[in-house]
């Protein structure tokens, strides 16, 4: 049922210098390519035969996917560009925070060099049944190996749960959506774009794929509106190990306050569904209350309302709660 590990797939590699030579790649190798960015998911993915593409298209010599620059709406990120870079742009740091604060909490300052927003954003589930080859719902079988009474599902999903219970695994998507930024994806007929809230699935909608990209998409920049620029800012992740460890449960938010009172809010959770969860009922029950402990706490129990834990994961509704309680109260 599993399969072998470390050997990699034959593939061709490519390495294209303009955008408009990708998409051309990605039109004509169809199904069997796969784009390489910072190359973290893509690896392992490979290492783990989890997938075995013919063809692997490597943007890294791709300059325009690398910048980050002003616009007269916001701010423009390429997809290229590293977590690292992220971080220490200072624009970023006076503005938009809450985006500073999410890529700094993925993995050690070594995968940050490496890893990229784009990559982070869109990389795939990290369930260790699907990653070990197990022939589950996602990988084109008839169960899910995490749903049954004897699976080990710590990590997995109690929300939203449809025959998959894999979660989200990205810090920074939460907080793309809590600024409700952009996506912005090309392909050979043309550009299009979608809110960052949008460009996530669940199973529901399609087990097979994590994201809104279609074959021969690229996602090419994330933009970032004016909108919530200086904000009120929050995010915290819980996970097992502080040095580096993908999230158990993170809360991103951004909050405006008038006279002590919560003129409006996002708040978004990830790593409890199959995709970054925002919650709306708590940000329409937040409007116009004083940020007090009383608010925080009608937060906190709005946000776990029909979570349904598996096995082993009931420990990820008290922690959302609290989670969500700190991001009201500051």
């Amino acid at each position: 049922m599993a399969v072998i590990r470390g050997m990699m797939p034959v593939f061709e590699l490519f390495q294209p210098a303009s955008i408009d030579a990708a998409l051309a790649l990605l039109d004509r190798h169809g199904r069997d390519v796969r784009v390489l960015g910072g190359g973290l998911d893509t690896m392992d993915a490979l290492y783990d035969r989890v997938c075995q593409p013919s063809v692997l298209v490597d943007l890294g010599g791709i300059e325009p996917l690398k910048a980050i620059r002003p616009t007269k709406e916001g701010l423009e990120i390429g997809a290229m560009a590293t977590l690292t870079t992220v971080v220490r742009h200072p624009e970023i740091q006076a503005k938009f925070d809450l985006l500073r604060r999410a890529a700094e909490a993925v993995g050690s300052p070594q995968i940050r060099n490496q890893g990229t927003i784009g990559g982070n954003v869109s990389q795939g589930t990290r369930c260790w049944y699907y990653r070990s080859g197990w022939t589950c719902y996602r990988a084109g079988g008839n169960i899910c190996y995490a749903d049954t009474p004897t699976a080990v599902n710590r990590e997995h999903a109690i929300f939203g749960s449809d025959r998959c219970v894999a979660v989200n695994p990205s810090d920074v998507a939460p907080a793309l959506v809590a600024l409700d930024a952009t996506m912005v994806i090309r392909s050979i007929d043309g550009e299009r774009t979608v809110s960052a809230e949008d460009y996530f699935v669940g199973p529901s909608t399609d087990i097979t794929r994590t994201t809104v990209l279609r074959r021969g998409d690229l996602l090419t920049a994330i933009r970032i509106p004016h909108t919530w620029a200086g904000a009120l800012f929050y995010f915290e992740k819980a996970r097992d190990r502080q040095s580096w460890d993908f999230p158990l449960v993170n809360i991103a938010s951004a909050m405006t306050v008038s006279g002590g009172r919560i003129e409006d809010i996002r708040l978004v959770a990830n790593a409890v569904a199959a995709r970054p969860l925002r919650l709306h009922e708590v940000e329409e029950a937040m409007r116009g209350r004083l940020r007090d402990v009383a608010a925080a706490t009608v937060a906190g129990e709005l946000a776990i309302r029909g979570a349904s834990p598996l096995g082993h994961n009931g420990y990820k509704i008290p922690l959302l709660r609290n989670l969500v309680r700190r991001a009201v109260r500051g």
